[in-house]
């Protein structure tokens, strides 16, 4: 197993901190994301994507201190950037747009909705929901299609309670991404 593997999954294993105003983990939220991934048949890309998509957070200090001081971490774009270096660009590219998701989907009241509280707080860190001239521009994205199923699919992933799997039967498939 190569290294970068071996961190990630001491990352998963050894996360206790709640995701940010959910009542579970970041861990417990981003396999829930995957295993969604999985049951809607998504391709294999997508739940890599989906399982690694707020990794971010493993690298911010302290997630929680910065909403609790109104500032947006840019989780997605830390994960990004850290992700890139090692899985292949359809993996990492919905992971970097999975906020643009979020501010894009959010013009619609029903989605808005549905959100969380947690959510409905980092949207507003986020720089809130996304113009019209913004929706279009994203709509041209390489990885949009796959960037709004990600998202849905992370509002889905905070069940409490929920029987998961363990990061370990994920081995295979992040291995098979990697660049």
């Amino acid at each position: 197993m190569t290294k970068i593997i071996e961190k990630i999954i001491n990352k998963y294993n050894n996360n206790t901190s709640l995701y940010i105003g959910e009542d579970v983990t970041i861990s417990e939220h981003m396999i829930q994301c995957a295993m969604l991934a999985e049951k809607n048949n998504s391709t294999t890309n997508l739940i890599c994507s989906s399982l690694l998509h707020d990794y971010g957070h493993f690298i911010l200090e302290d997630p929680d201190e910065m909403v609790n001081q109104d500032k947006d971490g840019m989780h997605e774009k830390i994960g990004y950037n850290f992700l890139k270096n090692h899985f292949i660009e359809s993996v990492v590219g919905p992971i970097k747009n999975h906020v643009r998701a979020k501010k894009y989907l959010a013009r619609d009241k029903g989605y808005y909705r549905i959100l969380s509280n947690a959510s409905k707080i980092s949207l507003k860190l986020q720089g809130g929901i996304m113009s019209d001239t913004e929706a279009k521009e994203f709509e041209k994205d390489k990885y949009f299609e796959d960037s709004i199923k990600l998202r849905r699919f992370d509002e889905g992933a905070k069940k409490i309670g929920l029987k998961i799997k363990s990061i370990e039967d994920y081995k295979d498939l992040l291995v098979s991404k990697l660049s």
